[in-house]
């Protein structure tokens, strides 16, 4: 199928209706119009024909569509896409084709106007892009003349076949049908109930003629007309209808790839908040507890300032390995899923290095290997104790617990100190306004790495003081993902 080339406005994200091409046939007369001769048009017909009136500026989302929709065409109908006009010579000069032997027939017989009527068809189908119904009246009305002057010439009604298509890939499947019915009828009711065959009154031979020659060759005209307009209208219908499939395909490909810009966003936006929070918060820790111990402790002191040392370059290897995701030009595909920066056991000392009293419990079996789970448990562990270790007072004892349990895994974080949440809430306000009181953000990320696998996070005072965070996820086992 050749598609249409937009209009220059299109590239400015405006909606162009762009015209039609019609039906092109081989050269050369036929002796009748009939379903042949309108099929051989409409096959020429779906490879040129207008795009359906869509939004034809193409986003970077639907940049690959695109091309392949390029590619598809081939290169005679990417040229006729690209140049609608040189489309639109050759549906002309089709037509003259399939009308020559009627317009040297009618010169040759004296009869000018019919030959003139022809012409003028040939010059409306030129305005069939902008005014398809009008030219499909006016091409019915003026192959009336024609048939009317010279009743027996061949491929009547062929530039109808043109104006029909024209109007079914732009128009509604109702609207073209009907726009069939009004244009096909006067050339069907001529043919039905008028003396029009060759061999007729004036043009001798009847007398050798079978009985009924004209009333047989009547209804096949016009049946032969009816059928190759409907042909025609046909092909214009079922080319809008794939059109309309692409249309639908491109949206739905920019639809997923901002979805998938928004979800990658998001993932990214959890990773900077998990490791600036995190790193920040134990490095804030680690330089107060230095400088208390400094003077007592230089030894101890050493060492701390070495566990601050290592979370700084923790975090900022974290943090240049979540920007390269945004700075990778290379064309490759993001990958999609985090890798784990460290495991529990690393995390659970450097908490305790900046001073928690952590205890930590494993019930039951081993984590499940899949890296994109095990990060999502370790961020919640990482989010929970950074919690602890912003919010928490007067700290005695923090329990982390995980347990597995068929393909339910628990993760309990529990502390029994005094929240500075809880402090805020008691004062009258809820927290969100008291400096160093943060904006929940962190939970609300937490929620979201659970619900990736059906679980869910709940985070509040506990049940003897303290603050607790429970967290459920599930592990489907082999899928990988629930």
């Amino acid at each position: 199928m050749t598609d249409e080339a937009p209009a220059p406005a299109a590239a400015a994200g405006r909606t162009v209706p762009v015209g039609p091409e019609g039906p092109a046939a081989a050269a050369g007369p036929a002796v009748r119009p009939g379903p042949a001769a309108a099929a051989a048009a409409a096959v020429s017909a779906a490879a040129a024909g207008p795009a359906v009136p869509v939004n034809t500026a193409v986003p970077v989302g639907e940049a690959s569509f695109a091309e392949i929709t390029a590619r598809r065409r081939g290169r005679i109908r990417r040229y006729f896409y690209e140049h609608p006009r040189a489309m639109d010579a050759v549906v002309v000069l089709c037509y003259l084709l399939l009308a020559l032997s009627t317009l040297i027939s009618s010169i040759a017989d004296g009869k000018w106007l019919a030959g003139l009527l022809l012409l003028v068809i040939a010059g409306a189908l030129l305005l069939r892009r902008a005014f398809p119904v009008t030219v499909t009246a006016a091409v019915a009305l003026l192959e009336l003349g024609v048939t009317l002057l010279h009743p027996w010439g061949t491929n009547v009604s062929a530039g109808l076949w043109f104006a029909l298509y024209a109007v079914a890939v732009v128009r509604p499947r109702r609207s073209a049908l009907m726009v069939f019915g009004a244009a096909s009828l006067p050339l069907t009711l001529l043919y039905l109930f008028m003396w029009t065959s060759p061999g007729g009154p004036g043009g001798g031979g009847d007398a050798e003629l079978p009985e009924n020659y004209h009333l047989i060759s009547n209804i096949t005209a016009a049946i032969s007309i009816l059928l190759s307009n409907l042909i025609a209208t046909g092909i214009g219908i079922s080319v809008r209808q794939r059109r309309e499939h692409e249309a639908e395909i491109r949206a739905w490909a920019a639809q997923t790839a901002r979805l998938g810009s928004v979800t990658e966003r998001n993932r990214i936006a959890r990773e900077m908040h998990d490791v600036v929070a995190h790193s920040l918060t134990v490095m804030v820790s680690l330089s107060d507890g230095a400088a208390v111990v400094v003077r007592k402790d230089p030894e101890r002191a050493g060492v701390v300032l070495g566990e601050l040392s290592r979370t700084g370059r923790t975090a900022l290897a974290d943090m240049r390995r979540v920007l390269g995701v945004l700075r990778d030009d290379s064309g490759r595909p993001a990958p999609l899923a985090p890798t784990a920066s460290g495991d529990l056991a690393t995390l659970l000392e450097g908490f305790r290095t900046a001073g928690l009293p952590l205890h930590f419990s494993h019930t039951g079996p081993a984590l499940p290997d899949d890296p994109a789970f095990r990060l999502t448990v370790f961020r919640i562990v990482q989010e929970s104790l950074t919690n602890v270790l912003r919010y928490g007072r007067a700290l005695g004892r923090v329990d982390v617990r995980v347990l597995r349990k068929g393909d339910r895994v628990t993760i309990d974080v529990l502390d029994d100190g005094r929240d500075v949440r809880e402090d805020a809430a008691g004062a009258g306000g809820s927290g969100a306004g008291v400096p160093g009181v943060g904006t929940g953000q962190g939970i609300n990320g937490m929620r979201e790495r659970a619900r990736i696998y059906a679980g869910t996070v709940d985070a509040g005072p506990g049940p003897n003081g303290g603050w607790r965070v429970h967290a459920e996820l599930h592990w489907n086992g082999e899928k990988g993902k629930p």
